[in-house]
């Protein structure tokens, strides 16, 4: 069954709703929440994570099984720099796979360091 843009639509709310209730479940943070869109200056999907003191940008994914990380994580770093965060990433839905934990993380290692230290690097 091909799908339509009405369903692909509804499975990336899926999605997005799976990622947000587990983690905020997870972190024990009621703060994190779906963000509604913002068009040009759009700030991610997923508001309220937080490490060392830093706000995360979360991109949430679903195509389907296809990953697209290249331009995924252009569109996180963009976000994250619209939202000022420290730290964008890109959780991407796996084929098959329904549980929000075992989805999988795309970021760079750059964000990778500033989700470990607090501080992006130079």
């Amino acid at each position: 069954m091909a799908r339509s843009r009405a369903s692909a639509k509804a499975a990336g709310t899926r999605h997005e709703s799976s990622i947000v209730a587990y983690l905020a479940e997870r972190l024990d943070d009621d703060r994190i929440e779906r963000r509604s869109k913002s068009g040009a200056k759009d700030r991610g999907d997923v508001t309220g994570v937080k490490h060392l003191g830093q706000r995360i940008v979360i991109e949430a994914k679903d195509y389907g099984g296809r990953y697209l990380v290249g331009p995924w994580l252009t569109e996180a770093e963009t976000e994250r720099g619209n939202d000022d965060a420290g730290v964008g990433m890109v959780v991407a839905k796996r084929r098959g796979v329904t549980a929000p934990g075992e989805q999988v993380v795309f970021m760079t290692v750059g964000d990778l360091v500033a989700l470990l230290t607090g501080e992006r690097p130079a």
